[in-house]
């Protein structure tokens, strides 16, 4: 049986192939070029302190790989094909990593979950913008805007 094929709606294809994967890329660079305004940001630490250690180095680096794989795995592996199965697969992947994310900073205490007025620019994207994320692969594993199930068979994935 071929794999189901399916046009997906412009707000998901712009979303996980576009937005999501650019925002990764834009991570990875602060991770391993600005290290040290990127531990500053996500520390809520001043920017002036002392330099990022040798090891603290290495794993900033080791972070950002993790960012350009996050992005090339969506990008590219989403972009590859328009079976359902491997879309869902990704993303179900990704929602997990979601959680792990926001979990991540639970150190700061609740208030990084909610308190807009206290979040610098790296928490945009550690916060809401990992709302955005966990909401729209929800919103795609649940099938809204997918259409009825065997509607596009056949169809190729744009």
């Amino acid at each position: 049986m071929a794999p189901r094929q399916t046009v997906l709606p412009l707000a998901y294809r712009a979303f996980f192939l576009i937005i999501e994967p650019t925002s990764a890329l834009v991570g990875a660079f602060y991770a391993h070029f600005r290290q040290d305004e990127y531990l500053a940001m996500t520390t809520h630490t001043s920017s002036s302190s002392s330099p990022v250690s040798f090891g603290l180095s290495i794993i900033m680096s080791q972070l950002a790989n993790l960012y350009l794989l996050f992005a090339l795995n969506e990008a590219l592996v989403l972009r590859s094909t328009g079976d359902l199965r491997v879309w869902r697969t990704v993303l179900f992947g990704l929602l997990l990593a979601d959680f792990g994310h926001l979990y991540s900073i639970a150190a700061h205490g609740a208030w990084m979950y909610w308190d807009v007025r206290r979040w610098n620019a790296i928490d945009y994207g550690n916060v809401p913008f990992v709302y955005l994320g966990a909401s729209m692969r929800i919103a795609f594993l649940a099938g809204v805007g997918l259409g009825a199930p065997g509607e596009s068979k056949g169809k190729k994935a744009v």
